[in-house]
Parts: C-alpha cells; sequence; structure tokens
C-alpha cells in the first residue's frame, strides 16, 4: 500500500512541473507592437508574446496609405483571403519562428487557434512630421492603422471563442521618402501659350495650369502690393498640380510641360491636388514684378496652400516661394 501512495504522489508531482505548456483562456494582445514579415506588401503582419502569436494575413495592399476619416476600411474574415490565427508554442519564440520560409525546428506550435469569421475593420490616418517644421509646411511621414476584429469566432478545441471586439492595434506603414515639396532653386519656367508656371526636380513638379492672366504681365507692381489670385478660382483657373513620377523627366524639360497634350512618358506615380483658395486667408498666389530695362522678373509665391490626395492633406510653407520667371518685353 505504501508503494502505491509513493507512485501516486511521484506522479503527482510529475503532473505539477512546468514542462512548457500553457494554457490559453483568452486571447490578448492590445499592448503588443505589430510588425510584419513584408513592410511593403504587408501581406503577413503579426504580434509576438514570449510564447504567443496573433497573426493577421491579408492580400498584398489591403492596408491603404489613405485616412478613412469617419469610415473604416472593412475586410470579411474568410479564412483564405483574409486570415487570422492565434498560435501557442512549447519555447520561446523570435521573428524566425514567424517569418523564415522554413520555420526552426523549435520551439514548435503546441496549440492553434483560427478564426472562421467575423469582420477586420482598420482605420487609417496621416502620421506628420513632429515636431513639425518652423516655415509652417507639414511632412507625412507614414500611416497609421488601427485595426480591430469585430464579432471574431476561434475554432479551437473545446468550446468555440466569440470576442464582440478583439483589439489587434496599430501597425504603422512607411512612406519614402517623406511626402514634401522643395526644390533645388528658385527659378520658375512659363509656358505662355499654355498658361503654366511650373517648377520641378528630376522626378516631381508643382505645376500652376490655366493660369490667371492678370498675374504675369510685364508691368513693376507697386512696392508690397503684389498681384493676387486664388487656387481654382471659378473652379477652371489656377489649377495646382503636385506630381511625383515613376522616373526622371527627360531633357529638354520644357518640351513636357509647354506642350497642349502632356506626354505620357515618365508616367505619373501620384497626384495632389491645390485646395482651392479662400479670399484673404488660404490658397492665395502672389506675383511680384520688378524690371530692368525690358527684362522682367516675377516672383510666384503660393501663401497658405493645402495640397490634397484622395483623404491625405499636407501643407506648403506657409510662404512658398515657387520660383521667379523671366519674361522679356517686345
Amino acid at each position: 500500500m505504501k508503494k502505491i501512495a509513493s507512485l501516486i504522489l511521484f506522479a503527482l508531482l510529475l503532473n505539477g512541473c512546468d514542462d512548457g505548456d500553457l494554457t490559453i483562456e483568452t486571447v490578448d494582445f492590445s499592448e503588443i507592437t505589430a510588425t510584419s514579415c513584408d513592410p511593403v506588401a504587408n501581406t503577413l503582419i503579426y504580434k509576438l508574446k514570449p510564447q504567443e502569436s496573433l497573426l493577421l494575413q491579408m492580400p498584398e495592399n489591403s492596408l491603404k496609405n489613405n485616412p478613412t476619416n469617419k469610415d473604416t476600411l472593412t475586410y470579411n474574415i474568410d479564412n483564405t483571403s483574409f486570415r487570422v490565427f492565434f498560435r501557442a508554442y512549447d519555447g520561446v519564440i523570435s521573428k524566425s519562428t514567424i517569418c523564415d520560409a522554413i520555420p526552426p525546428a523549435s520551439p514548435k506550435v503546441s496549440d492553434e487557434w483560427y478564426a472562421t469569421g467575423g469582420q477586420i475593420r482598420i482605420a487609417t490616418k496621416a502620421v506628420y512630421k513632429d515636431p513639425p517644421p518652423e516655415d509652417g509646411h507639414t511632412e507625412i511621414v507614414g500611416y497609421n492603422h488601427n485595426i480591430i476584429f469585430r464579432g471574431i469566432t476561434f475554432s479551437k478545441p473545446g468550446p468555440k471563442l466569440t470576442n464582440d471586439e478583439l483589439v489587434f492595434g496599430d501597425y504603422q506603414t512607411t512612406v519614402t521618402p517623406a511626402v514634401v515639396v522643395a526644390f533645388t532653386d528658385e527659378v520658375a519656367k512659363f509656358c505662355d501659350v499654355q498658361l503654366k508656371v511650373y517648377n520641378n526636380n528630376s522626378s516631381n513638379s508643382l505645376v500652376i495650369e490655366n493660369l490667371d492672366k492678370e498675374l504675369i504681365k510685364n508691368e513693376n507692381t507697386p512696392p508690397g502690393t503684389p498681384r493676387t489670385s486664388l487656387i481654382n478660382l471659378n473652379g477652371t483657373t489656377n489649377n495646382v498640380f503636385y506630381r511625383m513620377y515613376n522616373s526622371n523627366i527627360p531633357e529638354p524639360v520644357k518640351d513636357y510641360y509647354c506642350t497642349n497634350l502632356t506626354p505620357t512618358s515618365p508616367t505619373v506615380k501620384e497626384t495632389w491636388v491645390g485646395v482651392a483658395g479662400v479670399q484673404n486667408v488660404s490658397g492665395i498666389i502672389e506675383v511680384t514684378t520688378t524690371s530692368s530695362l525690358k527684362v522682367f522678373k516675377h516672383k510666384v509665391v503660393l501663401r497658405n496652400v493645402t495640397l490634397k490626395k484622395e483623404n491625405s492633406t499636407f501643407k506648403l510653407a506657409t510662404e512658398f516661394v515657387l520660383g521667379t520667371v523671366t519674361t522679356i518685353a517686345p
């Protein structure tokens, strides 16, 4: 009898030892930082605890670098294209456990739950350089995506687990280079036939199209009294565009801009549009003209201008010098 009692006690002691297994009752990764195996495509985003992981798998570019404002981007969990997994392991894990094409032999998955239904909801906002530059311009350096799961149901050993709301948390994508307008010189160009004023670097440009005819004239402006007009005046005049190209603009640059039909090459990567101006407040175009003999210099300044692409916006410097245009009187 004593031998039997000793064997039972020995068995109880063995069961009481920590063998690395985890007993999981809930899934909570709300305080863990999210990262990705592929930060360009973002097809697998994950969170890690020492012996647990929460994985979100989505098709390429499901995250949109576009603020959602009051709406959210919503996807249905289907366990095919949009998948959510919780895994527990028999040892400490790292990025290689999740991301390597051939995962390490150890640690091994000791428990896996997969979501059979629910929604992925993503609220996105732009992230600006902080602290902001002193000249008043803003720079978009990335986008923050706040991700939650609504009505998510996990298939697991025993009863299924359903959460009305499960917080995945924030995941940030970066913009390289940051969205900011800057030119290497202050020499602007003027297409007098097409009524365009522009400045450019090799792969981006800021252009005013359908320029107000009263802005650039071979007449000096009185000191402190520039000619002024508003962006998007009457819906058709002073249309401002900031364009980023997929390759460099070929020389001569004037042949690209000063044509009635814009060439198809290089292709445009992004287009930002100037927000319509408000009298004495924002979106103001100023031109100051001086001359020597018959050579006229027209300094073009944009004041309090905001550029927009979909729901994203950023500001130029409070007093942004587009550049100086030179014209010669007959």
